[in-house]
C-alpha cells in the first residue's frame, strides 16, 4: 500500500499553534493535502490524550488509528515531540526529539515515567530536564519498538546540529543509545543532497515531515516521507525504518531548502537577510546594523560539518523530490502575495484549490502526478508552468533567513524557453 506520512505535528496545545488544531480538522486537510499516515502530535499531553483515546479507534491491533467519524483512509500513528536540555562541556544543549508509540497505552505509560522530569501538561511538546542517552534508555525500557530520532536537525535553535544549542555528531547527543537511532528528521531548511555531504549520516533515514502548528494544507503536510507497506502498521513501518529498506522506503517530500525558515544567515529584527555563507563568515556573524550575533544559516552549518563536496550522492541514498503547497503556487500564478496567511484563505485561493483537488482528487496527486496538459486546463497555463518548474527543480527561491521563509519567484519568459525540453519528474518514475 502506498503511504504518504506526516509524522511530526503539533496539537493546539503545543506553543504558537492554531486553535483550529483538532483531529476532525487535522484529518480533513490531511485528505485534501493527499497525507494517510499522520503522526497524532503531543501524545503525552493529557488534554490531548484524552482526546486521542476518546475520538481514535485502533485498526486491528495494527498500532495505526482511524478518526471514528473522519476519512477511513487516513491512519494516524502516536507521536510526540519532547524537548531536552543538558550540558555538554560547559554548553547548554536544547534538543527535540520525535517518538513514536506502538499504542496509545504506551505513550500514556510514557508520560507517567517523563513527567518525573518535566511538567507534561504545561505544553504539548514539554521541555524535560533529562540526557538524550537517557530519554532514549527510559523510552527503550518501557518498550523496545519505542522509535526515536531527533527532529528538524539542522534548524539553529532547538536541534540536534543546531548552530545555537546543538551538538556536532549524533554520538554526542545520544552517546552510548546512539546504536538505537535509525532516523534524523531534517527540517525544511536543508535538502538530502545538503545531507548526503556529511558521511556520518549515511547510515541514517533521512525523513521530512511537516512540524505543523497549523492544519491548513499549506502547513499540514507540506513536506512528507512515502513508503511502500505490504500492511500499514506500526510494526511494518518501524521494520522499514531501522533496516533502511529502499523497498519500502520510495522516497521523501522535500520542500527546495531556500523556502525554509533558516536556510540562509540573518537578522531578522534589523532586515537583513538573506546574507549568502561566504559574506556571513566575512562579516564573522555580526549584524552590520545593530552588532548582534546574525541567526547563522543552515547551509552555512551543513558546510561547517561536510567532509564531501557538493553533488556528492552516496549508492544507498533514498530518493526524493520538490513539493512547494499548491495554494502558494496558485497564489503565485495569479500575482498575489502568498506571504500573507489571510490571502492564502482568500475566497479567490480556496476556490481554485478547492475546484483542483476536486478534479485531481488530492494536492500531491496534482503535484506528483498530473500531467501539465491537464493541470493547465483545469486551473491556468502559468500554474501548469510553475510545477513544471517545480518537478525539475528550476523555481528561484529568495532564501529564507532567520524566521522568515524563502520568496518564489516566478522564472523569466527567457530562461523558461531555454529550459522548455528539459524533463520533469513524477512520481512514477521512482517506482
Amino acid at each position: 500500500m502506498r503511504i504518504i506520512a506526516d509524522l511530526q505535528i503539533h496539537s493546539r496545545f503545543s506553543g504558537a499553534t492554531s486553535s483550529r488544531m483538532t483531529l476532525q480538522e487535522i484529518g480533513y486537510f490531511a485528505s485534501l493535502k493527499g497525507v494517510n499516515l499522520l503522526g497524532t502530535g503531543d501524545s503525552l499531553h493529557p488534554h490531548w490524550f484524552r482526546e486521542l483515546r476518546d475520538e481514535l479507534a485502533e485498526t486491528d491491533g495494527s498500532g495505526l488509528y482511524r478518526h471514528k467519524t473522519g476519512p477511513p483512509d487516513l491512519f494516524f500513528i502516536v507521536q510526540t515531540e519532547v524537548a531536552t536540555v543538558h550540558e555538554l562541556r560547559g554548553k547548554a544543549r536544547r534538543i527535540h526529539h520525535v517518538i513514536l508509540f506502538r499504542d496509545l497505552k504506551t505513550s500514556q505509560e510514557a508520560a507517567e515515567i517523563l513527567s518525573r522530569y518535566g511538567d507534561i501538561s504545561s505544553d504539548g511538546r514539554p521541555v524535560l530536564n533529562i540526557r538524550p542517552v537517557e530519554l532514549v534508555e527510559k523510552m527503550l525500557e518501557l518498550d523496545e519498538d519505542c522509535f526515536i530520532f531527533p527532529a528538524h536537525a539542522w534548524t539553529p535553535w532547538w536541534s540536534i546540529f543546531g548552530a545555537i544549542g546543538g551538538v556536532d555528531s549524533v554520538e554526542e547527543c545520544y552517546e552510548d543509545r546512539a546504536d538505537r537511532i535509525y532516523a534524523i528528521e531534517t527540517g525544511l531548511s536543508s535538502d538530502p543532497p545538503m545531507n548526503w555531504r556529511v558521511s556520518a549520516l549515511d547510515r541514517y533515514v533521512l525523513l521530512s515531515s511537516s512540524d505543523s502548528h497549523s492544519p491548513y494544507p499549506y502547513r499540514l503536510g507540506r513536506e512528507a516521507a512515502v513508503f511502500d507497506l505490504k500492511t500499514p502498521s506500526f510494526g511494518e513501518l518501524v521494520k522499514a525504518l531501522r533496516s533502511k529498506d529502499r523497498s519500502r522506503i520510495v522516497m521523501t517530500l522535500e520542500v527546495p531548502p531556500s523556502y525554509g525558515k533558516y536556510h540562509w544567515s540573518g537578522h531578522r529584527r534589523c532586515g537583513v537577510g538573506p546574507v549568502p555563507p561566504e559574506r556571513a563568515r566575512e562579516m564573522n556573524y555580526k549584524c552590520p546594523a545593530c552588532g548582534r550575533r546574525l541567526t547563522k544559516g543552515v547551509e552555512d552549518r551543513v558546510e561547517e560539518l561536510a567532509d564531501r563536496p557538493r553533488g556528492y550522492r552516496p549508492t544507498e541514498a533514498i530518493d526524493f523530490m520538490y513539493v512547494l503547497p499548491l495554494q502558494e503556487l496558485i497564489a503565485l500564478s495569479k500575482n498575489i502575495d502568498y506571504s500573507s496567511e489571510t490571502l492564502l484563505q482568500s475566497r479567490k485561493i480556496w476556490s481554485e484549490y478547492i475546484t483542483l483537488i476536486n478534479t485531481f482528487g488530492s494536492e500531491y496527486r496534482l503535484l506528483l502526478e498530473a500531467p501539465a496538459e491537464d493541470i493547465a486546463r483545469a486551473s491556468s497555463p502559468s500554474l501548469a508552468e510553475l510545477i513544471e518548474d517545480l518537478r525539475r527543480g528550476e523555481l528561484e527561491i529568495i532564501p529564507g533567513y532567520d524566521g522568515v521563509y524563502g520568496k518564489i519567484l516566478p522564472k523569466s519568459t527567457k530562461t523558461r524557453e531555454k529550459r522548455r525540453d528539459s524533463r520533469s519528474r513524477k512520481l512514477e518514475d521512482y517506482l
